[in-house]
């Protein structure tokens, strides 16, 4: 995590120390930035841009997430996965508009990388045994949507994309916390060992569901609302995109029911005999992901931009 958080900051640094010799400052008045020629702004937009998208992250430089949530401990999953990670979405939201056209000449390749991107990961998903390596990758087939509708430049868009982040943040830390109480209790994330949970921790079986549920954006989580905006952004943007968008709503689903489903049902691990429940506080913490995570969907208006 490490290395490619300082390759990716570094020409952020330079950008920042660019934009305090031009213009005294490093406010976001870049009044002298359109006096750059285009190769020039171009430079500077992805020297800008790059911290945020090796952070969001973005297909392609997202190598370092599933190493770090795999070898951190849960507390560390759970604050990279609802705080960290939308940091980059964060600095992409106020960045872009500063650099306006490059950041529209540079929409496509945006969009196609945040697309295929996001569609070649839930295959990936499709293929994981790990939880914790599952919930990673989701986690960048999500943020690959994202950085569709920051692409764009609408208001759709741009709401669609902090709904889904604000969603994916409270869902992908709750999902991290299932996953460990799974493995405190059987000493394996592996899900051809963990099966038949809904037989072994039976009042933890919902938790998962309406956690993957939110997962997949079902309603009436606010992944929903911000997974429509998105869609709406995009394919108004190129109606071509509607295929890969539908792709990746369908694989969203696939993978969570998959996670859900290999999980909670089938023939439970030889080695279990009793049945075990959850601790008060691990209640707690799973009712302050879920709370929030419907019921901002009552009040969408504090969401939109």
């Amino acid at each position: 995590m490490l290395f490619p958080t300082l390759f990716g900051s570094l020409p952020l640094l330079i950008s920042i120390l660019s934009l305090y010799s031009t213009g005294g400052s490093v406010t976001f008045n870049l009044s002298s930035l359109p006096e750059c020629g285009t190769s020039l702004m171009a430079v500077w937009y992805i020297c800008s841009v790059m911290a945020f998208i090796v952070k969001l992250p973005v297909y392609l430089v997202h190598l370092w997430l599933p190493k770090a949530h795999v070898e951190a401990p849960v507390a560390g999953s759970m604050i990279l996965a609802g705080v960290l990670l939308k940091l980059g979405g964060y600095g992409l939201v106020r960045v872009c508009p500063l650099f306006i056209q490059p950041a529209v000449t540079f929409s496509w390749f945006w969009v196609s990388v945040g697309l295929l991107g996001g569609i070649f990961v839930s295959f990936i998903c499709l293929r994981q045994t790990d939880m914790k390596a599952l919930i990673a990758y989701s986690s960048v087939a999500h943020m690959g949507l994202v950085l569709c509708g920051l692409s764009v430049f609408s208001w759709w868009g741009l709401s669609g994309a902090v709904s889904v982040m604000v969603g994916h943040g409270l869902c992908s830390s709750g999902l991290f916390c299932l996953a460990n109480m799974v493995y405190e209790r059987l000493g394996s994330r592996s899900l051809l060992i963990s099966k038949g949970l809904l037989s072994f921790m039976p009042t933890m079986a919902l938790w998962w569901f309406v956690l993957s549920a939110g997962n997949m954006a079902a309603p009436p989580t606010v992944n929903l609302l911000g997974e429509i905006s998105l869609i709406l952004s995009v394919v108004s943007w190129a109606l071509l995109a509607m295929v890969p968008v539908a792709l990746l709503s369908f694989l969203s689903a696939a993978y969570s029911l998959y996670m859900f489903s290999l999980s909670q049902h089938g023939k439970y691990f030889s080695a279990l005999f009793s049945c075990c429940s959850g601790k008060v506080r691990e209640y707690l913490i799973l009712i302050l992901h879920w709370l929030p995570l419907n019921v901002l969907v009552l009040k969408g208006s504090v969401l939109v931009c």
